[in-house]
């Protein structure tokens, strides 16, 4: 491809936020890089996976306000974790995570464990764990 021929579809969901990198030949014949917002194929994905995140999270709100997943359970999907990669983080075993998710054992967690999810979730305290309030995260 040529450096003139490097797509340039400003249709990107993320508005300039970010770029791609493009490799493209220039008139003396070299390779170089070249910045581009990406194209109609690449941000038609992205649009869809985003849209994918959002869903999962007001599916998640909707557990919580129903009682049948903790605060845990949003902010797993917030940072576009599953319980595996959370685990991981959280230096526990799966099931432990799992179980967490359930608000009548997240309410009795340890002040220790919930600051360890404040962190990994990138929180300021946990009181936005165990305060947690649906309208603040819409």
């Amino acid at each position: 491809m040529k450096l003139s021929e490097v797509p340039k579809d400003d249709a990107n969901i993320l508005e300039g936020k970010t770029s791609f990198v493009q490799y493209a030949v220039d008139e003396n014949g070299n390779y170089v890089q070249a910045k581009s917002p990406g194209f109609q194929p690449v941000n038609i994905a992205l649009e869809q996976a985003w849209d994918e995140v959002n869903e999962r999270l007001t599916e998640a709100l909707e557990l919580i306000a129903k009682g049948e997943k903790s605060p845990l359970y949003f902010f797993m999907h917030r940072e576009i974790m599953d319980y595996s990669i959370l685990a991981e983080y959280m230096g526990l075993m799966r099931w432990r995570v799992k179980r967490h998710m359930k608000p009548k054992v997240f309410a009795k967690l340890k002040p220790a464990i919930l600051e360890k999810y404040a962190r990994v979730f990138k929180l300021e305290n946990i009181s936005d764990l165990t305060n947690f309030n649906a309208e603040q995260w819409k």
